[in-house]
């Protein structure tokens, strides 16, 4: 019988098989049970950075430092967190409608606060970046819809009785609601205003809550910081099967942009995590595909992955709603890239709303919920 000879495994596909067999099994320390740090004004954000972990309570930045002690950062009213290639804090800050970037002397730079024709964002919730150094970020709007601008011009209202409230658009609009002079400067032969034209335009499409990229810096001359209808320094990034993007991550490698998708205020609404295709330029390719539903319970939040591609969410509730059932527990629910739950986290008291890497080698999770912060080591 011949002999049989193996040749080595090369270090890359050893790795591969290593990372490959990590993303198919739990990442938590065995027997390890999550710590409650207590409610120390822990509610969305986590970032780690030298040491402290920043998080989020609707009124400050606050600090967590190395001596365990809890301090305000900064005064306003943020949600998602993150640190850029330079150590800089990038913040969505909800309240003030804007995303901004604190500099290393103290000083606030708006990166994105507005739209298309100057439209505010709504309430920007959650962001990431991609190797490039882009800033991704969810704009959705919980509670009141009230002073919500932008408005998505993909959808045209239906001008009949029968069918949807707003039809896909296409080119040209199926249903003209209005008779336009062959330059589009009248309508039913009146010259419009400036403030009848949007009016107009926001009777026609319904309102947007979107996924936005910032792709670079623009400033104009004398140092202002121009806003995304002055340069193009911000885009849609189209996720069309998300009703309410709230957490969003992009894969290391950039092929993949997760949104978890969490309509909350309303029976049969989307609680689900998707999963799209990017191409080279950063843009969604092809439709989005389901990787875990939390059904009629509260729906994914922040989320994280790790380097072995598994998916950290932060999702359900304690409490049940109107809206919300308590089938899903409040916790980070740890999934494999194909969407596998293996693990579950529980936390209190309430929901849980986001997630963070940190400690001295990254492998504590710290976990954002009802104010409180918790951490469990991972291995």
């Amino acid at each position: 019988m011949p002999r049989m000879f193996l040749r080595p495994l090369s270090s890359l596909a050893f790795g591969l098989i290593l990372a490959s067999c990590s993303s198919q099994r739990s990442p938590v320390v065995p027997g390890a049970k999550p710590k409650d740090h207590g409610a120390i004004g822990a509610t969305e954000g986590p970032a780690w950075k030298d040491g402290s972990l920043y998080f989020t309570n609707g009124k400050h930045i606050n600090r967590m430092g190395p001596d365990g002690k809890t301090t305000v950062f900064r005064h306003n009213a943020s949600n998602g967190l993150l640190f850029d290639k330079e150590g800089r804090l990038v913040a969505c800050e909800s309240g003030m409608r804007r995303v901004t970037r604190t500099e290393k002397d103290g000083s606030i730079t708006v990166m994105a606060d507005r739209f298309e024709e100057g439209r505010r964002f709504n309430s920007p919730n959650d962001l990431c970046m991609d190797s490039k150094g882009r800033i991704y970020f969810t704009d959705p709007r919980y509670g009141s819809r009230e002073g919500m601008e932008i408005r998505d011009t993909e959808f045209i209202r239906n001008g009949i009785n029968k069918g949807p409230a707003y039809y896909k658009r296409r080119e040209p609009d199926p249903i003209m609601l209005f008779e336009l002079s062959s330059d589009n400067t009248y309508i039913n032969g009146h010259k419009p205003t400036a403030q009848e034209l949007r009016e107009i335009h926001d009777y026609r499409h319904p309102l947007l809550e979107g996924v936005f990229r910032i792709n670079r810096e623009a400033r104009l001359p004398g140092g202002r910081f121009a806003n995304a209808h002055d340069t193009p320094n911000v885009t849609r990034v189209y996720c069309d099967e998300a009703e309410r993007p709230n957490g969003i991550l992009i894969s290391p490698d950039d092929r993949y942009l997760y949104i978890a998708d969490n309509n909350n205020s309303k029976q049969g609404g989307s609680r689900k995590l998707l999963r799209y295709k990017l191409d080279k330029n950063g843009d969604v390719s092809g439709k989005g595909k389901v990787i875990f539903d939390w059904q009629d319970g509260r729906g994914p939040d922040g989320m994280k992955m790790d380097s072995a591609g598994r998916i950290y969410v932060a999702a359900g509730t304690n409490n049940a709603t109107e809206f919300e059932s308590t089938r899903f527990k409040a916790g980070c629910y740890i999934l494999s890239p194909s969407g596998r739950l293996l693990d579950f986290i529980p936390v209190a008291p309430d929901e849980c709303c986001n997630c963070a890497f940190g400690g001295k080698d990254g492998k504590t999770l710290f976990i954002t919920s009802g104010s409180h912060l918790w951490s469990v080591p991972l291995r």
